[in-house]
């Protein structure tokens, strides 16, 4: 749609919040954030008052800079910040709808409060006391062997497993909402890993403090879920299930230090990002990482180091992420390959193998449950992994194919 120094510009409601020097604008409802410098969050305010010349007029009469505020409106279209242009509306996507969409911020409010990491904090404290005066209650490997069938403990693990993860993911969803934002739950791929994820990305209208809360709803969530069950266990309450309850604590703990693969875009990760001020550090780093690669193979590069258009601290950030970035990835695919696929692949053809030669019901049963799981888990790998990348994969199967003759 033209723009022409007398249009006129409707804006959908934007959030403004100012950080550092810059200012952080966008949408709640769409999850659509950008960090702009005083002079664009300048013309933002002007733009419902008066026209698109006007305000240029106005932004080279304060700062005696000459802004195009016409490519500047259209990149706010390309955002979808603005809803219409001289009384056109503008083509939009419409914002996804949240989860648990009768959940107000004012019944979940209370999860902000600055009392309640210290209820948390002294919930795990209590369970370290009670690990000290009873060592048994300490975690330990065995404690996942809760059963003497192997196929009961494989379903019941993987059951206990997902279920701790949606506990994680609820959490972020609704110390979300408590801050304002909305949250959508989905699955989706890091890798060679099935993983939840909550996009909480209307999070960014928030305080720091509160940011940081959703970042960390999750850990403490299954730490205080872990330190539950060793309490229970130290009182003699769980009885015949006490088995069972430490399994539950073992596997809820065992889900924070994934949190620390910062090269996956975990939880770590964006309290790191919001600490070190980037905007996007997986795709700054990535990009300074492609630079390197156009470097080391003395390709065209017409662009530069991308990394030198980011202030001196974002740029040690990133610089140093994309360390993290390619040695973690690496690392992680290595260990894919020589031991997880390997072993994976063994197991599963001995299930296989089981099921097909019979025998025994309980080695029918565990084979089975073997079977069973890495079924679901390939089918949703599979889709996950569809839903996030089929687009490219269409893009490039329909692209033309440049013909070729022979002479």
């Amino acid at each position: 749609m033209p723009i022409a120094d007398r249009s006129r510009v409707r804006l959908h409601r934007l959030h403004l919040r100012p950080e550092g020097g810059s200012w952080v604008v966008g949408r709640i409802d769409t999850g659509s954030f950008v960090r702009l410098p005083p002079i664009g969050h300048r013309a933002i305010t002007l733009l419902p008052h008066t026209t698109v010349g006007d305000v240029r007029t106005t932004l080279r009469e304060e700062s005696g800079d000459d802004v195009d505020v016409a490519e500047f409106v259209s990149d706010l279209a390309d955002l979808g910040f603005v809803a219409e242009i001289d009384g056109r509306p503008l083509p939009t996507v419409p914002a996804p709808r949240p989860m648990l969409p009768w959940l107000r911020p004012r019944h979940v409010r209370w999860l902000l409060h600055p009392v309640v990491p210290l209820i948390a904090g002294a919930v795990v404290f209590a369970a370290a006391v009670a690990i000290g005066g009873d060592p048994v209650l300490a975690p330990r490997h065995q404690d996942l062997l809760w059963s003497d069938s192997g196929g009961l403990i494989l379903l019941g693990n993987f059951g206990i497993v997902w279920t701790l993860i949606g506990l994680h993911e609820l959490a972020h969803l609704v110390t979300a909402r408590a801050a304002g934002a909305p949250g959508r739950i989905s699955l989706g791929t890091r890798l060679q890993f099935l993983v939840a994820q909550t996009d909480v990305s209307g999070v960014w209208a928030a305080p720091r403090r509160d940011r940081l809360a959703v970042y960390l709803a999750g850990i403490a969530t299954n730490l205080v879920i872990w330190a539950g069950t060793v309490l229970v266990r130290a009182t003699g309450a769980a009885g015949p299930a006490d088995g069972l309850l430490a399994a539950v604590g073992l596997l809820s703990l065992g889900l924070v230090p994934v949190q620390f693969l910062v090269f996956m875009r975990t939880d770590i990760y964006f309290v790191l990002q919001d600490v070190t001020g980037c905007a996007n550090l997986y795709a700054d780093g990535s990009a300074y990482l492609r630079h390197l690669a156009r470097r080391f193979r003395r390709a065209a590069d017409p662009g530069g180091d991308p990394s030198r258009r980011l202030t001196a601290r974002e740029r040690r950030a990133v610089r140093a992420y994309a360390v993290v970035l390619v040695g973690g990835t690496v690392a992680c695919l290595a260990v894919a390959a020589l031991v997880t696929l390997p072993v994976t692949v063994t197991v599963l053809t001995s299930a296989v193998g089981t099921m097909l030669a019979g025998g025994p019901a309980g080695d029918l049963f565990d084979a089975g449950a073997v079977a069973a799981i890495s079924v679901v888990f390939v089918v949703l790998w599979t889709r996950a992994w569809w839903h996030r990348h089929g687009h490219r994969v269409r893009r490039g199967i329909s692209r033309p194919r440049r013909q070729t003759g022979r002479r």
